[in-house]
């Protein structure tokens, strides 16, 4: 059987069930840490609930994601998971889910692995938003979920501090309602509104644009250039606010 045969015959098994984003529809690319909480809980003894170090690590494997070839808009991550909203006219790979997520998972892993110094993967999956209120309450909803989780992160592991079980700290807090667990907290010695807001609300990476000082190239004259950067922002808004902000980075459909 010649080459060509050959290939023919054996690419429809790897083709068949390929699916692309149809255009005009927005995508939002979902990426998360594989068994995180024993690589950084256990393997390197991160600070619980929260560590600064590990938030860097993860801001910066956001930042390599929105500059390895992918137009992405908006950047979001809160603790080990990461969210990418894509330009809606992203046609790389002609907008092949198989692609985008074993690349972006891909990109991820190495990085993160980089910077850390040991092996950290993630998986991505591909969210299809018909229309762009949706893209706005899925942001809306990640960063409600971060507020949610610090909450309780904080709870558990005021109680794990003391030297209960795991079991015992979780069991807590299964029915006890969000006042009482700020209540819970401040009997503590914690106010959760003290707390850091990349905490409670996630980070924010998106691009901004500044002036530099440069040299014209033909007459050797003095001018300002406009340049693009990625901005982190550790002091994100909530509820309304945040839809408000995130609405800013969602194009409209033309």
């Amino acid at each position: 059987m010649k080459f060509n045969e050959l290939d023919k015959k054996m690419r429809v098994y790897e083709t068949a069930h390929d699916h692309s984003v149809l255009p005009g529809i927005y995508i939002v690319a979902r990426i998360d840490g594989r068994c995180f909480t024993t690589l950084t809980k256990d393997k390197h003894s991160f600070e619980a609930p929260y560590d600064p170090k590990f938030r860097d690590i993860m801001v910066e494997t956001v930042k390599h994601l929105m500059q390895c070839g992918f137009k992405v808009l908006y950047g979001y991550t809160q603790s080990d998971e990461i969210s990418l909203l894509l330009d809606l006219n992203e046609n790389t790979f002609e907008r092949k889910e198989r692609k985008l997520n074993s690349i972006l998972a891909g990109e991820a892993s190495a990085k993160f692995s980089l910077l850390l110094g040991d092996i950290g993967a993630f998986d991505c999956r591909i969210c299809q938003l018909p229309h762009r209120q949706l893209v706005i309450d899925y942001f809306r909803w990640r960063n409600e979920d971060a507020h949610r989780n610090a909450l309780n992160a904080h709870c558990y592991w005021s109680l794990r501090k003391e030297g209960l079980s795991p079991e015992e700290s979780a069991a807590t807090f299964t029915k006890m309602s969000v006042i009482h667990k700020n209540e819970f907290l401040f009997q503590k010695g914690i106010n959760f509104n003290d707390l850091p807001n990349w905490q409670k609300r996630g980070i924010g990476i998106y691009w901004e644009s500044y002036e530099k000082d440069a040299l014209n190239p033909i007459t050797g004259e003095a001018v300002k250039a406009s340049r693009n950067r990625l901005k982190v922002d550790l002091n994100l808004p909530m509820k309304n606010q945040y839809s408000n902000f995130v609405s800013a980075f969602v194009p409209e459909i033309i």
